[in-house]
């Protein structure tokens, strides 16, 4: 059964930012939008998502058929250490905010979007759906990761108590178009990027970088995560017999989406700084934190569904590359 078809009316919180704009470019290119105008993407300044009464008032003015919660706040281990209780109340309001609005204004299907810091800091490698709260997490970015196994739950006990049609994805680290290039706050692909990129521009001699480098990391370009997103919205039925379950046969209402290739962080920041043209030294400040050592999951749930990713690292790297350079450096410098 295909709950996602062109007369559906698709409200994605969070359509400004790199995973939501992703979803509303592949919708517009399958012509979702063009027919009945039926995408619904509020920004930020038309809806404040952490404001109940708002959201509420929204669902009854608009009734969507579909909901995809991209919206959440984001960053990378300087911003989660240093604002805690932003990173952990302002995701739990989103969400919490969003799905009940869902149920109560009678949304056919939603789709939550987490991330695969939810599982533990020492999980069994590749990681498997059903190792969620097996063990402890990353230190670093806990309050993000609690929000967003509390926003996985939700959707789970909606369809446990009331037959809901909630699911969640759990994409591994991503990347691409409309990536957070702060020079605080970003991840660290974007966060690479913006170094060697600027390092090259103003001819540096060195680039730091945190930690040691050995770390390993699984990277998603972000348009595969939209491809998986409405692949999923699409094919992807729960209660169905065949549908993806754990080890002890438990059907699963959260899949792994990650790209089955992997790389260290140095590694990673050498592709990036050869791919750039930089030619300084690299330098690891090794008293900064590495996070997690691995990061591997398991995505053969999902694959065994029939969705794989397509773009290689290489490829993504090059394509946000040439996005850092023309919508943020090149603005930047001439402003």
């Amino acid at each position: 059964m295909n709950l996602l078809n062109h007369k559906s009316k698709i409200f994605i919180a969070g359509s400004n930012g790199m995973v939501g704009s992703a979803i509303c470019r592949l919708l517009n290119e399958n012509n979702f939008n063009t027919e009945n105008k039926n995408l619904l993407t509020p920004s930020r300044n038309d809806l404040d998502l952490t404001d109940t009464d708002k959201v509420i008032k929204y669902f009854s003015l608009n009734k969507p058929d579909i909901v995809i919660i991209a919206a959440a706040k984001v960053g990378g281990i300087m911003a989660n250490n240093n604002k805690p209780v932003e990173f952990l109340i302002e995701n739990l309001k989103i969400q919490n905010n969003l799905i009940e609005a869902a149920y109560n204004f009678g949304v056919k299907r939603l789709l939550f979007l987490g991330s695969s810091c939810i599982y533990p800091k020492f999980s069994k490698q590749p990681i498997k759906e059903e190792y969620l709260l097996t063990n402890t997490l990353e230190e670093t970015n806990q309050w993000y990761a609690i929000a967003k196994i509390a926003g996985l739950k939700l959707c789970e006990a909606y369809r446990k108590q009331f037959d809901f049609d909630a699911i969640s994805l759990m994409p591994t680290n991503l990347f691409g178009q409309k990536d957070n290039y702060d020079s605080k706050d970003s991840h660290v692909m974007a966060s690479f990027i913006r170094k060697f990129y600027e390092a090259k521009y103003y001819n540096y001699e060195k680039v730091i970088c945190w930690g040691s480098g050995k770390p390993l990391r699984e990277f998603l370009y972000v348009d595969d995560f939209a491809e998986a997103c409405i692949f999923t919205l699409k094919n992807w039925i729960p209660n169905q017999d065949n549908a993806p379950k754990d080890s002890n046969g438990n059907k699963l209402c959260w899949l792994n989406v990650g790209s089955n290739s992997e790389i260290t962080i140095k590694d990673l920041a050498e592709k990036i700084s050869k791919i750039i043209g930089y030619r300084g030294a690299i330098v690891w400040d090794k008293n900064k934190p590495d996070g997690t050592p691995r990061k591997k999951l398991d995505n053969s749930q999902i694959n065994r569904l029939g969705w794989i990713a397509k773009t290689d690292l290489d490829s993504g790297i090059k394509k946000s590359i040439n996005f850092f350079e023309k919508e943020f450096f090149c603005k930047k410098i001439s402003q």
